[in-house]
């Protein structure tokens, strides 16, 4: 099992998933050409957004580390990324386990109507291996990690369902839900501080969605001249001009990068979704002849997300405010650094939730930001521990490290927080977990019901 969980990660997702897609488009009868040319369209459109995310890291990192040096930031918490977290995670006896148990746990949901979401993005259920390795640690019991991994899936795909129609609206997937681990825990902050966001006079009524902002700034209102602008404040707090000609090159090719990223993201996730769009059609097809009045959503990488320019906007402007954060928040001993360029996944599902209003997103994500460094800060002694289990070695120097994903991260703080508790802890959280699974679920068939009423 360790062996096949470990090639399926080495694939990665940009490989994985189109050979999951081909496979899934010859089972919908999609005929083996148009099967393998979704497939290829699938890679094609993951490879691009992992370009343009790479690109991200490789400009906004030291312009970050730049920033942490003129803030005088000295932090004893390495914020180690995602890349080196899903690495731990998948290199625990839980993470062997991780890919099975949560597609045992995904198909008995969907079989006994509890979740509408067929998960079939399998390279990212290292959320659910992290979380569970961590649990594994706290109690000493690989089975107890693996218990909370598939509570871990149980509250992913039902935070999924939930969250579906906000990314058919905003961002126009049809049947496409995003049961990504980073994303949809963040729902939690955003839900409540909307609701207080309506009662507040001005505040409410304030249109600052990046159209409305077009519309009253004209060609500055751009996507791209707002990531070349980003570019420009992020670059000038972390590069100065103590060496103007240096540092000026430095600034101007960080906002022209933030400005390409701006423009090509939207157009490598137009490529993903040319290829899902004809799959999602024939799963409903044939999940409406098999099982009639029955809806399924394909759960994809929350990638296809972060190409909306207030997505980009709001996670741009959040990499200056995390720092801040960091210096000024008493107790965070995290130096924020790898997972500064992954911001976009922590705010895709916030922004649906703020309609796109950029005021909005930027206090909720500040908000979340805040929680995240402190969460991090709680789990960075197990995170380091996990990781000295595997033999994963930072390479820095650290004492301790963690990570912004998913080392700070809302769920995983909870069902760490419930594994520290035992057994009883974990029955539980998975008994609340499948509760709030068929909570959603209802919630789900009423909204249905509802569209489905014909108009009078």
């Amino acid at each position: 099992m360790e062996s096949i969980t470990s090639y399926i990660t080495d694939l990665g997702a940009a490989v994985a998933l189109p050979f999951i897609i081909f496979v899934f488009a010859l089972v919908l009868r999609q005929g083996a050409g148009d099967s393998l040319r979704a497939a290829l369209k699938v890679g094609i459109g993951f490879i691009g957004i992992n370009l343009v995310i790479g690109l991200l890291a490789n400009v906004v990192g030291p312009a970050a580390r730049a920033m942490a040096e003129n803030f005088g930031i000295e932090l004893t918490v390495l914020d180690v990324g995602w890349p080196a977290s899903a690495a731990i995670a998948f290199g625990t006896q839980v993470g062997a386990l991780a890919i099975p148990v949560g597609l045992v746990v995904n198909v008995v949901m969907l079989g006994i109507g509890l979740t509408r979401t067929l998960d079939i993005d399998l390279w990212n259920y290292w959320h659910i291996a992290f979380s569970g390795a961590l649990v594994a640690v706290a109690t000493g019991s690989t089975i107890a990690g693996v218990a909370a991994a598939a509570v871990h899936m149980v509250i992913i795909l039902a935070l999924a369902d939930w969250s579906q129609p906000l990314i058919e609206d905003y961002y126009g997937f049809d049947n496409v839900s995003l049961p990504h681990g980073t994303s949809v825990a963040y729902a939690v902050f955003a839900i409540p501080m909307n609701a207080l966001f309506e009662r507040i006079p001005g505040l409410r009524d304030w249109r600052a969605d990046p159209e409305s902002i077009q519309q009253r700034f004209g060609v500055l209102g751009e996507s791209t001249v707002l990531g070349a602008v980003l570019g420009l404040i992020i670059g000038i707090l972390g590069y100065g001009f103590d060496d103007p000609r240096a540092d000026s090159i430095a600034i101007l090719a960080l906002a022209i990068n933030l400005a390409a990223a701006m423009y090509l993201l939207p157009k490598m996730v137009a490529v993903l979704m040319e290829a899902l769009i004809p799959i999602s059609e024939g799963a409903q097809s044939l999940v409406r002849k098999r099982f009639p009045g029955r809806t399924v959503y394909i759960g994809l990488d929350s990638a296809i997300a972060i190409g909306a320019p207030a997505v980009i906007a709001v996670s741009l402007l959040l990499v200056p405010i995390t720092l801040l954060l960091a210096v000024v928040l008493p107790g965070n001993r995290v130096l924020p650094l790898v997972d500064l360029a992954t911001i976009p996944f922590i705010v895709c599902i916030m922004v649906p939730i703020f309609k796109g209003n950029l005021i909005r997103s930027l206090i909720g994500g500040t908000v979340a930001m805040a929680a995240t460094l402190y969460i991090s800060t709680g789990l960075a002694a197990m995170v380091t521990e996990t990781s000295a289990s595997v033999g994963f070695d930072s390479g820095e120097g650290a004492t301790e490290i963690s990570s912004l994903v998913d080392g700070g991260n809302p769920l995983s703080g909870l069902i760490v927080l419930a594994g520290r508790m035992g057994w009883a802890g974990l029955a539980i959280l998975a008994v609340l977990g499948v509760a709030f699974a068929y909570l959603i679920k209802s919630m789900v068939s009423r909204r249905a019901e509802v569209e489905e009423e014909p108009a009078l």
